[in-house]
């Protein structure tokens, strides 16, 4: 048997289900490469990133996250902007900002899930049907034939083990890019973290013409 025998064997409902297998495929290869580490929170701008901050050279850092397409850029350049407020509002800002990124991050991987789900479900449907069909055949022709009968099942159960083989699979790439892109996000949130504290870090700090009054006031 032929693959295009087997997949008319399996009736109407091989298309549905060949429509999730290339969907599931696609998300998967383009989830796969845009959730690189390198690409979300790129080290080499990072630690420029973090030496600019150092210097207080902010204008040139708006110029680099400008040039890059890493989904932390706008949240790190949300906390450049906005560096003259208190650190509380700055990070409520880059907060929001996370948010939006988070939402980018992990796109198209819901749809991963509704397909794990439904594959399986349409391959039973695609079963019953199929059964159905062959015992309307039987009652039909009057004949109880039980090598007509098992025939008719074992061609009712491909949309089943399609379904499954579609449905397995993609729960646990489904589950995998789940737990990438949670990663991802909570890496997101440390750096962005980080970079604030380079940015607000002698907020804290007395200033020494106020300290100096302290003392001279003890």
């Amino acid at each position: 048997m032929t693959l295009w025998e087997f997949f008319v064997k399996g009736g109407p409902l091989m298309w549905p289900l060949l429509a999730c297998s290339v969907v599931a495929m696609a998300i998967i290869i383009e989830r796969l490469f845009a959730l690189r580490q390198s690409r979300i929170i790129p080290k080499d701008l990072i630690e420029e990133v973090e030496r600019l901050t150092r210097m207080g050279r902010l204008s040139d850092i708006e110029q680099l996250l400008k040039r890059s397409t890493s989904p932390i850029c706008p949240v790190i350049m949300m906390a450049i902007k906005n560096a003259g407020m208190r650190r509380e509002i700055i990070k409520d800002y880059m907060e929001e900002a996370g948010a939006s990124e988070a939402y980018s991050i992990e796109r198209y991987i819901d749809i991963l899930g509704i397909i794990a789900a439904i594959a399986p479900l349409l391959g039973f449907l695609g079963t019953v049907t199929g059964m159905l069909t062959s015992f309307q055949a039987v009652s039909i022709t009057g004949t109880h034939s039980s090598q007509l009968l098992a025939a008719g099942i074992s061609e009712a159960l491909i949309t089943t083990v399609v379904g499954l083989s579609i449905g397995i699979p993609v729960y646990v790439c489904y589950r995998l890019l789940i737990a990438r892109s949670d990663y991802l996000v909570m890496e997101m949130e440390k750096t962005s973290a980080r970079i604030l504290e380079y940015l607000k870090g002698d907020e804290h700090e007395v200033p020494k013409d106020k300290k100096g009054q302290e003392d001279f006031g003890s």
